[in-house]
């Protein structure tokens, strides 16, 4: 089996290449640059380069190929955004779906997977939902279910698969945000806003991988939300994620006070629930986590930059 994806030297692209070349499939990646090319080359994959939204140029590249993922993002890594900051992720979402799915069409493939994000289902008061419950989008993730709706289109138009994954939050050692959460706590920058009951479903990126590797051997069609086996609240992962880097634990902050500094998206992010299950995807395609839950992730992470000298000693 041959894989076209795009989004191929981000911290998941790297990792779904290599499981899939270590499963013996052959995967050809996509890459703006010859630093990518090396990246994708150097975990077994073969590189084309091309422009994500022309729908030619990407059937071209990905001639022959059987299945295609969407894992590219362009998600933003100041502390403060703007709506303009989300704009190019926004594209990649909208833009980037359309031209990839049509693409998928041309070339024949059988399956279209798509990187969503659980957000898009997530009830404003904050409840637990899954697979099942209304969409609730806010601005910053409308554009994520816009895909999933370009993608479903498309799979009725085209007539192939398409495996919509809806991510937790990811969080890995070689990913920018983890990195910055890292070296904020150590410099005590990184604040507990509001009381620190929200809850969040999170996600390894190894095991975001693995959802994708088994999504694509199940060759079914439907939507799943990936996360690990326990949600838990940001002031649960915030206090153990200091206490792994010997940090003093964070400071708590009022609401309206981060607001000023930080900004509405970022205050968003630490005070809205994310409460869904994994239950779905365990069942119907018998994937379960590596890092059931945020501590052994963490503890991995740790690890990690211990033998990297990055933060831990």
């Amino acid at each position: 089996m041959k894989v076209f994806i795009a989004g191929a030297t981000g911290v998941l692209g790297r990792r779904i290449i290599k499981l899939l070349i270590s499963r013996g499939q052959s995967v050809v990646g996509l890459v703006r640059s010859e630093r990518g090319e090396q990246i994708v080359k150097s975990i077994g994959g073969e590189s084309r380069s091309t422009e994500l939204f022309d729908s030619d140029a990407l059937a071209k590249a990905g001639e022959g190929c059987d299945v295609v993922i969407h894992a590219a993002t362009s998600i933003p890594v100041k502390v403060r955004t703007s709506q303009r900051d989300w704009e190019m992720n926004d594209r990649i979402r909208r833009e980037g779906t359309k031209a990839l799915t049509t693409c998928a069409g041309e070339i024949g493939a059988r399956q279209f997977i798509l990187q969503s994000v659980v957000w898009v289902a997530r009830p404003s008061d904050d409840s637990f939902f899954n697979e099942d419950s209304p969409t609730n989008p806010d601005p910053v993730v409308q554009s994520a279910l816009d895909a999933e709706n370009i993608a479903q289109d498309a799979a009725d138009r085209f007539g192939f698969n398409t495996s919509i994954l809806r991510c937790g939050w990811f969080y890995c050692s070689d990913a920018a945000n983890t990195r910055q959460f890292g070296e904020g706590l150590t410099k005590r920058m990184m604040p507990m806003i509001g009381s620190g009951d929200a809850i969040w479903s999170i996600l390894h990126v190894d095991d975001a991988a693995s959802a994708f590797v088994t999504t694509f051997e199940s060759s079914k069609e439907g939507i799943w939300h990936v996360i690990d086996d326990q949600p838990v609240t940001v002031r649960e992962f915030l206090i153990y994620f200091a206490e792994k880097l010997g940090a003093p634990r964070p400071r708590y902050f009022p609401v309206w006070l981060v607001r000023l500094i930080m900004g509405k998206y970022a205050v968003d992010f630490f005070t809205n629930s994310t409460f869904t299950s994994n239950k779905r995807i365990k069942q119907e395609l018998g994937w379960s986590p590596h890092f059931p839950t945020f501590k052994e992730g963490i503890d991995q992470i740790t690890e990690d930059w211990k033998s990297e000298g990055f933060l831990v000693e």
